[in-house]
């Protein structure tokens, strides 16, 4: 007869079966766990790669077209400038700022000095 509170040696070599099956039962589940929560991560890390590249491919394009614009704007200035130089250049505009504010003259053939080289 068992004494109660005791435990046979029948019931121990039992119990402690039952526990081994069930911590070999629990490190699977674990092992399992640990392997869903890898590719998990995995999973999330890929995601936060791509969106960091298209917003960079993002942000990229508008500086690109930013600068576009810009050049656009600075083709349109060189232009400009070209054109006021060429105004102020100009043959027709030099002789009337000689005649008309310094009250220059055009010489005469006798004026004419030619100097040999």
């Amino acid at each position: 007869m068992i004494e109660r509170g005791k435990l046979s040696s029948e019931d121990s070599l039992k119990k402690n079966t039952d526990s081994n099956f069930n911590n070999g039962k629990g490190l699977k589940d674990k092992v399992n766990l640990i392997k869903w929560l890898a590719i998990i991560a995995i999973l999330f890390g890929e995601l936060f790669l791509y969106t960091w590249c298209r917003v960079s491919y993002t942000e990229t394009g508008f500086r690109i077209s930013q600068h576009k614009e810009k050049q656009k704007a600075l083709r349109g200035y060189t232009e400009a400038l070209s054109m006021e130089n060429d105004r102020l250049l100009s043959p027709e505009r030099i002789a009337y700022i000689a005649t008309t504010r310094l009250n220059l003259i055009i010489p005469t053939p006798n004026q004419l000095i030619y100097m040999d080289m």
